[in-house]
């Protein structure tokens, strides 16, 4: 007898720059298509969660990042698939310039401006919070 499947490790990647967040919109035709979200993705068996981030962001944006602080971390389940464990990493500092290489579109928008994107459902608490300036700190 097995127990529930352990959650799937994802990460998202909050990249600050000048007050603004960098988000994507995930590509038409696949899983959440056309919602938005924080770039990130699975944390592959063996990696560090940090160490995922980054990779992430070589994959998806071209830059070389530096993993900052947790910011937050919660379980959540989408209907019809494995639970996840999301955990938000602050990202600062990185080299190269974000380039969209896996997304429908990119976005830099400010905390306030969060709120008006679709995000994924998976997300919209973190974003809630993110918006209120709970994350808040200088760059």
């Amino acid at each position: 007898m097995s127990g529930p499947s352990p959650a799937i490790l994802v990460v998202a990647a909050v990249i600050r720059r000048d007050g603004r967040f960098l988000i994507g919109q995930r590509k038409r035709g696949g899983w959440g298509e056309l919602k938005w979200e924080f770039p990130g993705g699975k944390v592959e068996a063996g990696e560090p969660p940090r160490e995922a981030a980054v990779r992430e962001l070589r994959e998806e944006l071209g830059i070389e990042a530096v993993t900052g602080p947790e910011l937050a971390r919660h379980a959540f389940q989408y209907p019809g698939r494995p639970a996840i464990e999301l955990l938000f990493y602050l990202v600062t500092e990185f080299t190269g310039a974000p380039v969209n290489l896996e997304f429908e579109a990119i976005a830099w928008a400010r905390p306030s401006e969060l709120p008006g994107y679709d995000f994924l459902e998976g997300d919209l608490d973190f974003v809630a919070r993110l918006a209120q300036g709970e994350f808040n700190e200088p760059d």
